[in-house]
């Protein structure tokens, strides 16, 4: 069950099943890459926040009582749903935000920390416990690898122990824990201080932050200088240094 709900620019995805603790089955997943696909070709919204319903849970993860292991076979394309859902969060061209509310574990931690900002309550706890029920989380891997030390990856992937907010802030996984009566007020901020950037300067950033980050540092930073060259031929760019010099806000016109 997805909600999505547009305010202004700020397109919200709420995974609503508390009482299931937000669980990610795969028509979840395929719905959640659609929305954000759908956010990403709406030229009004400009920043994208996920979320699970209720004070729980953000998520608990996949959907064990659907067909996961029944027909293992037959459902190879559709279990590839996670992997289209953090390719789409990568290439919206747009900031996504993840408003952890609750609990982040297995898939839920796996789409928390494929977000680009991540906000989450301090008794939420991540984890990844599928080696608990015979299962690895071989789409995380993915993420979680690029995201934090290896070693510890793969110790909570091979031990399925969970990881309190502080310490997924210390590893990197998270990037700000607060109270949960604050969680709201720090996420209307950071939309905020993301909708006052130019939305071509943060698009244009995102690609170049993700696309680098497994060059070797050559090419990294040739890519970064042609990327810098971009940035500077937008109308954005110069109607930023302008409007400093001039003691103004600027203007975007997110080209």
């Amino acid at each position: 069950m997805l909600r999505y709900e547009c305010n202004g620019a700020r397109a919200t995805l709420t995974i609503d099943d508390p009482a299931r603790r937000n669980p990610m089955s795969l028509e979840t997943m395929a719905e959640l890459a659609k929305a954000i696909n759908d956010a990403a070709n709406d030229a009004e919204v400009r920043v994208i926040v996920v979320t699970g319903a209720g004070d729980k849970a953000f998520s608990a993860g996949g959907d064990l009582s659907g067909r996961f292991v029944d027909a293992p076979l037959s459902d190879h394309d559709a279990r590839g749903a996670l992997a289209d859902l953090f390719r789409a969060i990568r290439r919206c061209g747009k900031p996504v935000v993840a408003r952890v509310n609750g609990h982040a574990l297995a898939g839920g931690f796996g789409l928390a920390a494929a977000c680009d900002i991540v906000v989450a309550v301090e008794d939420a706890t991540f984890g990844t416990p599928e080696i608990r029920v015979g299962l690895w989380p071989m789409m995380i891997t993915a993420v979680l690898q690029r995201l934090i030390p290896r070693r510890t990856a793969f110790d909570l992937m091979a031990t399925g122990r969970r990881i309190t907010a502080d310490e997924a802030l210390r590893i990197g996984a998270v990037s700000r824990v607060v109270a949960a009566d604050e969680l709201d007020d720090v996420v209307d901020e950071t939309v905020e201080q993301l909708l006052s950037a130019s939305p071509a300067i943060l698009a244009l950033g995102k690609d170049a932050f993700y696309a680098t980050e497994d060059m070797p540092l050559d090419a990294a930073l040739d890519y970064l200088h042609n990327g810098l060259t971009a940035v500077a031929m937008t109308e954005d760019a110069a109607e930023g240094v302008a409007a400093f010099g001039e003691k103004r806000d600027p203007i975007w016109r997110g080209r």
